[in-house]
């Protein structure tokens, strides 16, 4: 057991205030229109964003930020924020994005106000990502630790969700966190050997239920 594990622990935690609990990322809107009814269908759901968006997208996005961070690279810092927020296809899953960036970086204000980098707390838009990646750099907590723990967060919102709206028990909530872990360790593998052209990805009905959301008559979670 080491410092930075527990700074991992701490920053993966329900209780750390950046907000993410109130959004389901188009969830609710799947659920809502009948295309995920049961443990199996959320199973589907989640295994396709961690393969195509997190092992694609945010994973990598990660990895070069806490080198940015790491190494001090301003230009680098900011292009990968910049590059992470214009992969938000929609409008309410760049909401998500710079709300919890921006919680998280408060957070870390409040934490550790005197080491929060100059570049990113001067910026207007800081993705989540940004600000994890931060964090993590600042540290010192390794970067598949980092990347597990990012990953964990995700999911875990994700199932918390779900519990509410498909609706699932209890048992079965902890049925599909073990189903999908081993998915974690994939998503991770990939995004170590991910190239920066290859970062990036899209998912058409994700992006349709979260436009839809943003419409959605009567909703639980924020749009």
């Amino acid at each position: 057991m080491s410092l930075a594990t527990l700074r991992l622990l701490q920053l993966c935690s329900a209780n750390l205030p950046t907000g993410a609990y109130a959004f389901s990322q188009g969830l609710e809107t799947a659920t809502e229109e009948g295309w995920l009814n049961n443990m199996d269908d959320v199973a589907q759901w989640l295994e396709i964003q961690l393969q195509h968006v997190l092992a694609a997208s945010d994973l990598p996005l990660l990895i070069r930020l806490m080198s940015a961070f790491s190494e001090a690279d301003h230009a680098a810092q900011q292009h990968w924020n910049s590059f992470a927020l214009a992969l938000r296809e929609t409008h309410e899953l760049r909401l998500t994005d710079v709300a919890t960036g921006q919680a998280l970086m408060r957070v870390l204000r409040g934490l550790d106000a005197g080491s929060i980098d100059h570049v990113l707390a001067t910026q207007t838009e800081v993705s989540f990502v940004s600000a994890f990646a931060l964090a993590a750099a600042q540290w010192n907590i390794g970067e598949n630790d980092a990347g597990l723990g990012y990953a964990w967060s995700w999911l875990e919102n994700q199932v918390a969700a779900a519990t509410k709206l498909v609706p699932l028990g209890q048992t079965q909530s902890q049925q599909l966190l073990e189903l999908l872990q081993p998915k974690v360790l994939l998503a991770i593998d990939h995004a170590v050997n991910c190239n920066d052209d290859d970062i990036g990805a899209s998912l058409p009905a994700l992006a349709i239920a979260s436009c839809w959301h943003e419409h959605q008559y009567s909703r639980l979670f924020r749009s």
